[in-house]
């Protein structure tokens, strides 16, 4: 017995705002339920032992500590900027160029 029916495809495309041919109804239909089957028989095996689990092998933060470190100051930061105005960087002005 399937789990999903042709009309629930229906209403799930309708859902999602997808338009979907009647062929394709019947071909997610079978999808869908074979989806639900897989998840089922994986709900099967999963014991209450068993702890949910996101990985197949434990990670590792790899991730340093933050430390603070100093930062450069406005001067250093523009001194090597090809142009500056009033302490930022000065780049060319792109918008409105088109009209």
């Amino acid at each position: 017995m399937p789990n999903i029916s042709r009309d629930e495809v229906a209403h799930l495309a309708k859902l999602a705002r997808l338009a979907v041919t009647e062929e394709e109804l019947d071909v997610f239909a079978g999808q869908l339920d074979q989806i639900l089957d897989s998840v089922a028989k994986v709900s099967e095996v999963a014991g209450e032992d068993i702890p949910p689990t996101s990985h197949a092998v434990p990670l590792t933060n790899v991730f340093r500590e933050d430390t603070v470190r100093p930062g450069l100051t406005q001067q250093q930061a523009l001194a090597g900027a090809p142009a500056s105005e009033e302490g930022r960087f000065r780049v060319p002005r792109i918008l409105g160029e088109e009209q």
